[in-house]
């Protein structure tokens, strides 16, 4: 096909395109308002990435449309069909990401290519699908299609937090009628999990004794991440008068490096012990990794309440926290000691991320991310684990709260969809799946995830050194122009 000639001659065009999106650090931030009265809803880096992407479409000869900086979107106009107003094929993607974090290779923000990869945070999730996409566009445009249906690549700026924006683009502009989000797995996705984020928390009372303090206690980034650093400072303080208590206050961080020493040597976990003052602080480190898949990566948080567990604390509600979590959340995944542990068969198990930990002299608090079962329903998830919150006396905020999606695999677009995937791929043994991710799929009926993450490659998305093969780049575009092309000329009554 015409477009596929013209995908290949602009490869470079399109890594170097995506290479700018990549450079703007977009991690969510706070409201901005500038000098002149401009108001950037979530921070002026997601902001400078979304004005370069407009401008993109704009120079490519579509129309660009800015949502009070809260989204917008980039149309290839369809003409309609016997009179008729063209239907609006939807394309939703995002150009925020999650932190970066430490430990990376590559600048995560620098978009370096190396070895046939091109490396930076938002390479996969989302910023490399957006820009295939707008290059998919672009090639058929270029190749003198004219579609029936609008072609409408819809940008959001806060997917990886609370979906504010999307929410507030669909109050003012009309919604598309089907299409795909490109911020999943191959072949497709057609079911998606439920999803609940909720904060546990506690709160302690002072006290006056002498002896082990636990002064602070932080873990995690994002509900949606698993923690891959964790951090706790302790101290242990005798009475003024007593004549060797720093003889004793050594005694006793000796004892705590020899019990972190023996922690290490038993389960091989990453966990250090050093002097901060008067204090002694205490870090591990597990593996980061997509809250929907919490097996890929190793909890951190969990990691240091389980040797925190072995200590005691002169304020016993810190015990009694640290005692809750390692009793009833651990490191398990499936949140089976929270009593909700259930599964189904058309999307398996639940699964249970411990995205967040805190503790000071105050309050403690752990924030949940829980995919759940596309057959299972939130409340009763709640309404489960309720004598456990009583018996801690622990209170519950509950964040947010996805209800699950599914389409049957017969659904017509999802068959056109997965036949231009094998078409493409020759593979024929992978099949449409339910996942626990949750994508803006949910933010308007009739659409699904359709890719980027190809079957069998590895899953870097919200971890150190995410990277994009650019023979992935290029295929996934070819996949998209044809997808596309193949939507914008149906009828899909969904």
């Amino acid at each position: 096909m015409e477009y596929e000639k013209y995908l290949l001659e602009n490869q470079e065009e399109m890594v170097k395109a995506l290479q700018e999106a990549l450079r703007y650090n977009s991690e969510g931030g706070d409201r901005v308002e500038t000098a002149d009265g401009q108001v950037y809803p979530f921070g002026e880096g997601v902001q400078k990435c979304f004005e370069a992407v407009l401008k993109m479409g704009q120079d490519m000869g579509f129309e660009a449309v800015n949502v009070d900086n809260y989204g917008g979107h980039i149309d290839f106009v369809g003409t309609g069909e016997d009179g008729k107003a063209p239907k609006i094929l939807g394309i939703i993607g995002h150009l925020d990401v999650v932190p970066a974090g430490s430990g990376w290779d590559f600048e995560p923000y620098g978009a370096e290519v190396k070895d046939g990869m091109v490396y930076g945070r938002g390479t996969t999730d989302d910023k490399g699908p957006v820009i295939s996409c707008l290059y998919a566009m672009k090639a058929l445009k270029d190749s003198g299609y004219e579609p029936k249906n609008t072609i409408r690549l819809i940008i959001g700026l806060d997917e990886e937090t609370n979906w504010k924006g999307i929410e507030y683009y669909f109050n003012k502009v009309e919604r598309p009628d089907f299409g795909f989000t490109p911020d999943g797995d191959f072949p497709i996705i057609n079911g998606e999990k439920g999803i609940l984020t909720f904060e546990l928390a506690k709160k302690f009372e002072k006290v006056q004794e002498k002896g082990l303090e636990l002064r602070s206690f932080s873990g995690g980034t994002a509900s949606n991440s698993v923690a891959d650093t964790a951090k706790a400072v302790v101290r242990y303080s005798y009475e003024d008068k007593k004549a060797n208590k720093d003889e004793e206050v050594a005694k006793q961080y000796d004892r705590i490096k020899s019990l972190a020493e023996a922690y290490r040597e038993k389960t091989g976990y990453k966990l250090s012990v050093k002097g901060a003052g008067k204090s002694l602080e205490i870090s591990s480190v597990g593996k980061a990794a997509h809250g929907a898949k919490p097996d890929a990566g190793l909890n951190a948080v969990s990691i240091l309440m389980e040797f925190l567990g072995q200590l005691s604390f002169v304020n016993e509600g810190h015990n009694e926290f640290i005692h809750f979590f390692n009793k009833h959340i651990g490191f398990e995944l499936d949140g089976k000691s929270m009593g909700i542990a259930m599964e189904d068969e058309p999307s398996g198990k639940l699964t249970f991320n411990v995205g967040i930990g805190y503790m000071d002299e105050e309050v403690g608090k752990v924030v949940i991310n829980v995919r759940y079962p596309v057959t299972a329903d939130d409340e009763d998830i709640y309404n489960r684990f309720k004598g456990i919150l009583e018996e801690y006396d622990l209170g519950i905020i509950k964040e947010k709260a996805s209800k699950p999606i599914f389409k049957d695999v017969e659904n017509p677009m999802i068959k056109d969809l997965m036949d231009i995937y094998q078409k493409h791929t020759g593979d024929y043994e992978n099949k449409p799946l339910v996942i626990g991710g949750g994508t803006y799929a949910r933010a308007t009926d009739n659409i699904v995830a359709y890719g980027a993450l190809f079957p069998g490659d590895p899953d870097v998305m919200h971890q150190k050194n995410e990277c994009l093969s650019l023979e992935r780049f290029y295929q996934m575009t070819k996949i998209y122009a044809e997808a596309i092309y193949k939507l914008s000329s149906e009828d899909y009554n969904m």
